[in-house]
């Protein structure tokens, strides 16, 4: 009767001992835990689905961005590459431990994209490793702020997902002095009506749109495919939904296409306003020297001949400006406050003998150089200048015209941190504990070059690579110049010989490429090892009218191509000249009047997404009946 009786209640009233006893901290036991059925159930329907799923997404989604860059190169699939890390957004119960496995996809595209970094120096694979763990954490950050406004507040993901990674992409460009290197709108450089939108937002624009247009491809995606992936709980009902609710994601679609076919039509609508007119004619010397910490004081000589000669070649083209690659004049420059005694000098920097400061050598050899060219020349070079109490170390680009010598210097405003200087120094806490000469001294302001009628920049290495850079430089000299003149091209100096001949030298040579169209103004890149090049005002890096190829065995000049023809990629590791008239871009450009206004708009509803995290929310009071 008893056991009839038990068998007659309702499943929902009968209830499950756990076996085990618990010990509380005073040594007593706890009481039996009883879970009714129904607990176990629902208990087993709330579990979260396993890691695999969640992980073989994030794999292939960063697997796809690497290919999206060089060195494959497979621009296309950047639009459809996030997908998988959006579909982890869709859902509506993350899975275990879903954010580590997204770290790990995301470690798939940051670790063999900054790989070239190892080629510097043993030194760096630890730089690398530590770079490539850095910006893979702005994946999980991505996935966790964009399910808070798609599950907490229910916005749409087309709005969210764009905005979100906008941001964060601003939030790392200058996050740590900045790395403006693999955002998402880089893959599409070649699409060079897409690419115009950057003289409005910047590349963050460009990234923007693919964002929301791959946030458009994820919500196609039937929910039911979210189980076949493993995404959801196994004993989940059928009924509940898998994912947020998407009204007509066809529409969403149409109206990503519609978006994109406008920024498509205004690229086109800008390109044909471009009315390029000739400007310099400008000498790119491209030297092939292996870059390192230590450079063999023999080598100067070396690096100061080879440079000689290409110059002679680029002399017979009868250019208007020269320009050596960034460092490539190994001596240094010196210069000493007037009022120093030479016992201070010694005191200041007892590594230079106190009458080396009066030594003019290394002034008479630059000034000789442009006069032999007749030309002006634009030059690589490190500075020392000794001041009361102080050494300063620039990595400086020095002006010489053939009628007065040497001209205004440009002092490198934005340093590498770690390559060029220690982080801390100018914190007093953290100075007490670095060595006293913790690398180079950052310049203090822009400099405006001029030669004849023409008015250009110089940016020295990485500095092309973070937008915010170039624009302050640009703004600064066009708005501070007596004359209010606008800039007429960049000049950009670089020692990519760190890097022996790797996907570096594309991905640097893209960001270069963005700068020009951002700012409306033609770009001419010297580069040791290459990519030396000249990109207008589209972005466009432009086939040189000369290009002239040092033979190794003989030394002549040889008429080369541009572009491999074996390999189909831009000539480096090559001793080189590149000579071309400049077109000079008379359009101007919003980015640059405005700047970030849009990126930090995005960041700054990252920022309130993310706070909003902790902001409790007012669930809506079930209706009972009759009440």
């Amino acid at each position: 009767m008893d056991d009839a009786s038990t068998q007659l209640q309702p499943v929902e009233q009968q209830s499950v001992e756990q076996p085990q006893q618990s010990k509380t901290k005073t040594g007593k036991k706890r009481g039996r835990v009883e879970l009714s059925v129904h607990q176990i159930i629902d208990r087993a329907e709330n579990r979260p689905a396993g890691m695999r799923g969640a992980l073989l997404l994030a794999i292939v989604a960063g697997v796809a961005m690497w290919a999206s860059f060089p060195p494959l190169d497979f621009a296309p699939l950047a639009w459809l590459a996030p997908v998988p890390w959006l579909l982890l957004v869709r859902l509506k119960r993350p899975t275990r431990w879903m954010h580590a496995a997204t770290y790990l996809g995301a470690l798939c595209f940051t670790v063999p994209a900054l790989q070239w970094m190892r080629y510097g120096d043993p030194l760096m694979y630890f730089a690398w490793i530590l770079l490539a763990v850095y910006v893979a954490a702005y994946v999980p950050v991505f996935i966790g702020i964009s399910r808070i406004a798609v599950h907490r507040w229910k916005m749409p993901l087309l709005i969210v997902a764009p905005v979100v990674w906008t941001g964060l992409e601003y939030l790392r460009g200058f996050l740590i002095t900045g790395f403006g290197w693999y955002y998402l709108g880089h893959t599409q450089y070649r699409w060079t009506e897409l690419i115009q939108m950057s003289d409005l937002f910047g590349a963050y624009g460009v990234s923007f749109v693919v964002m929301l247009f791959a946030s458009a491809i994820a919500l196609q995606i039937p929910q039911r495919y979210l189980r076949k992936f493993r995404l959801v709980p196994e004993l989940q009902k059928e009924d509940e939904p898998a994912a947020a609710p998407v009204k007509r994601p066809f529409r969403q679609l149409i109206v990503a296409s519609a978006l994109l076919a406008t920024v498509v039509g205004y690229g086109y609508f800008r390109r044909s306003q471009a009315d390029f007119q000739p400007g310099p004619r400008v000498a790119l010397v491209q030297g092939n020297f292996k870059a390192a910490m230590h450079i063999p004081r023999e080598q100067y000589e070396e690096s100061y001949l080879v440079h000689n000669e290409l110059t002679s070649y680029a002399v017979k083209q009868q250019p208007d400006v020269i320009v050596w690659p960034e460092g490539m004049f190994r001596y240094a420059l010196q210069q000493a406050d007037p009022s120093l005694t030479p016992t201070e000098l010694a005191d200041i920097a007892p590594f230079f003998p106190p009458d080396s400061w009066k030594d003019t050598q290394v002034t008479d050899a630059l000034t000789e150089l442009s006069e032999k060219a007749g030309a002006a020349m634009v030059i690589g070079l490190g500075c020392f200048e000794a001041e009361p109490d102080q050494l300063n170390q620039y990595n400086s680009a020095q002006l010489i015209t053939p009628e007065k010598g040497l001209g205004p210097r440009y002092d490198k405003i934005h340093r590498v941190p770690f390559g060029e200087y220690i982080p801390g120094k100018e914190i007093p806490v953290l100075s007490a504990y670095l060595p006293e000469n913790s690398g180079l001294t950052a310049g203090t302001s822009a400099t405006l070059f001029e030669y004849k009628n023409w008015r250009f920049a110089p940016v020295i290495c990485f500095e092309d690579t973070v937008p915010h850079v170039v624009r302050k430089i640009v703004r600064s000299i066009e708005t501070n110049s007596s004359e209010k003149k606008p800039v007429d091209f960049l000049v950009n100096l670089s020692n990519d010989g760190w890097f022996a001949g790797s996907s570096e030298h594309d991905q640097h040579l893209i960001t270069a490429q963005f700068r020009a169209v951002e700012c409306r103004k033609p770009l001419a890149r010297a580069a040791n090892m290459g990519i030396s090049s000249f990109i207008d005002g589209d972005g466009v890096v432009i086939n040189p009218e000369v290009f002239l190829e040092r033979d190794p065995v003989s030394g002549e000049p040889r008429p080369s191509s541009f572009i491999d023809p074996k390999t189909g990629r831009y000539r480096r590791k090559i001793d080189a000249v590149l000579v071309h008239t400049i077109p000079l871009d008379n359009r101007n450009s919003l980015y640059l009047l405005w700047g970030d206004w849009f990126a930090q708009s995005c960041l700054f509803v990252c920022l309130g997404l993310f706070l909003s995290r902790w902001v409790p929310v007012r669930k809506k009071r079930e209706e009972v009946p009759g009440v």
